[in-house]
């Protein structure tokens, strides 16, 4: 029997709700008028805090468990049973509030009483540690990844989303503030001398409202935390569009989508947000302008449209970009020569960590123009252009006259296993495999999973995905963040305290590149690779068909006992369950719905 956590099931109660509520009806003081209002697509809930995490000192803040409690948001005149935040003297109220999971949105404050004369200011710093909350923004904010600048210095940032602000709080009434990702939020009382009444300081939770319709649990419940972290960390990211990051990149990056794509379709299955995305990103980069100004993103831009159709068989939309998929065919074949040479310019960006060696994110961007090139001319051939089809394999071809070599870069040798350019088995040996989780990123660990899949190791695969992955949540992480290293672990403390002497800040004193200190996104969409892998090589489903109608179902188990879930189609769930046997035997037990064939 599957168990849910008591969080999936108020999402379900709440997504049930909302459904019998119907549809939006405009007051008739509107009077039709109508034209320029957009519905808002997300749902809001208010949460309340789980733990205190600190208070300034027992009489600068009083009955701050009264926090913890969800009231009725609703201002009150009498002041029993609330937080009293009071200033008096050299005495300081401060309070550091911990919401138990990486949220998205704002924070809602119910204020009951204060003296309103004295227009009492606080100062809130959200952060995705505690750490985070405590530290000061910089101004002179990081304005161009690409320029030169010193990244030293760009610790707490207020771009992308304002984490750090003052504000006056109002005399018996509400304030609502901020839309950013955090878990913790930090309240200062800056006005001398007053008494302020909190009845409540609430999380404003804003979601997707939609139902978790795949599912993963096996016999290892760190793999199963794993799974269900990934998926929350694409959920998050979830918005009316499809964003890297809910605190920093809030916006539609083709190039980093795919592992957020593959584990949307395994967890949620068709959904509007891809659509949405896709038809902005088309529109925001017109032929010949690469996706967001780089040619690597406009590659993933062909794989994620080929694997997205392969999912939910949605030949209409496929259609809909047709003369944009076959313009960046011509695209390619123009800068690709007849030696082997390529021009096409744009960056040679694979993920951040390969940027420190040129020559392994050389070998993996061709490998990657190769997948592109073989996924075009399979998406040509579903659109009835032969001729299109014959000029992705013919550009393949001459980029195949020159490989290079990976240069010892895992993400590279990755990519070039799975485009063929490379034995699985040698790229697992010489690179992959190498130092076992040393050298894996949060993105493209996603390949070096399908590389180690495609040479047989699944079991090393679980291996590293707890190592890695798994890393991240002894430190503290309810969502998967921008980069990690397990280096970074040796001396480092948890997220969800204050960091102790002789201890290293896991958040403030590592990253890199556009990511240095307390700028590093702690809830990354890219980030959710093993999601979607565990469904496709643990629970083994392999799309066979468009729309899977036909789809192949093979489990690699390792040394877990059993593994069980289900998977979501466009027809309907296929459920699955396999136990190992005495022998070491598979027995597998799957149920589909009607329209999806099953093979072995």
């Amino acid at each position: 029997m599957m168990k849910y956590n008591r969080f999936s099931v108020l999402l379900c109660v709440l997504f049930a709700a909302q459904s019998m509520m119907g549809q939006l009806h405009f007051p008739p003081a509107f009077g039709g008028d109508t034209v320029n209002v957009r519905q808002d697509k997300m749902t809001r809930v208010y949460i309340a805090p789980k733990r205190i995490v600190w208070k300034s000192n027992e009489a600068a803040v009083t009955d701050a468990d009264k926090l913890l409690e969800i009231n009725t948001g609703q201002a009150d005149l009498f002041t029993d049973n609330m937080c009293h935040m009071i200033n008096k003297g050299e005495q300081k109220a401060s309070i550091i509030l911990d919401f138990g999971r990486e949220l998205h949105g704002g924070l809602k404050l119910v204020v009951s009483s204060c003296n309103p004369s004295l227009k009492p200011m606080f100062r809130l710093r959200f952060g995705e540690s505690v750490t985070e909350t405590c530290s000061e923004t910089k101004e002179g904010e990081l304005e161009n990844v690409g320029e030169i600048m010193d990244l030293e210095s760009l610790t707490a940032t207020n771009d992308h989303a304002t984490r750090d602000m003052r504000f006056m709080v109002p005399y018996y009434g509400q304030m609502e503030v901020g839309s950013t990702g955090f878990r913790f939020v930090r309240i200062d009382l800056l006005t001398e001398d007053i008494e302020v009444c909190l009845k409540e300081v609430n999380a404003i939770f804003r979601y997707k409202d939609i139902p978790y319709i795949g599912s993963f649990k096996c016999s290892n419940d760190r793999l199963n935390k794993i799974w269900e972290t990934g998926a929350y960390t694409v959920h998050l990211n979830m918005q009316e569009y499809i964003w890297d990051g809910i605190k920093r990149d809030r916006l539609v990056w083709l190039g980093d989508m795919h592992p957020e794509t593959s584990t949307i379709s395994t967890v949620f299955g068709d959904d509007d947000s891809f659509y949405a995305s896709m038809d902005l990103a088309v529109k925001q980069y017109p032929l010949p302008n690469y996706m967001n100004g780089m040619s690597a993103y406009s590659m993933w831009y062909i794989i994620i449209q080929h694997d997205w159709y392969m999912q939910n068989g949605n030949l209409k939309f496929l259609q809909k970009h047709k003369d944009y998929i076959f313009g960046l065919i011509d695209l390619f074949d123009e800068h690709i020569h007849a030696d082997g040479s390529e021009d096409l310019g744009g960056g040679r960006f694979l993920d951040w960590p390969s940027n420190g060696n040129p020559k392994g994110a050389e070998a993996g961007y061709r490998a990657l123009l190769c997948l592109a090139l073989q996924d075009a001319n399979r998406l040509a051939l579903i659109l009835g252009d032969k001729a299109k089809a014959q000029k992705a394999v013919d550009a393949e071809k001459r980029l195949k006259k020159e490989i290079q070599e990976p240069n010892n870069l895992k993400q590279a040798a990755s990519l070039m296993a799975i485009a063929g350019l490379m034995s699985p088995e040698a790229a697992c040996k010489n690179y992959v495999s190498v130092g076992g989780a040393k050298g894996f990123s949060t993105f493209y660990g996603y390949y070096m999973l399908e590389a180690l899949s495609l040479a047989g190791k699944y079991e090393e695969a679980m291996d590293i995905i707890s190592q890695f992955w798994g890393g991240m949540l002894d430190l503290g992480a309810t969502t998967f963040w921008e980069d990690f290293n397990l280096e970074w672990t040796k001396n480092a403390a948890r997220i969800d305290d204050f960091v102790p002497q002789g201890k290293d800040d896991i958040h403030g004193d590592f990253g890199a590149y556009c990511y240095p200190g307390f700028r590093h996104s702690f809830c990354h969409g890219w980030a959710s690779g093993p999601t979607a892998w565990m469904s496709h090589h643990v629970l083994g489903v392999e799309v066979v068909e468009p729309g899977c109608k036909k789809v192949r179902i093979t489990p690699h188990l390792g040394k877990l006992q059993w593994a069980e879930g289900t998977y979501p189609t466009p027809n309907g769930v296929i459920r699955i369950r396999h136990e190992k046997k005495a022998d070491g035997t598979i027995k597998s037990t799957i149920k589909a719905p009607k329209g999806v064939k099953v093979v072995k």
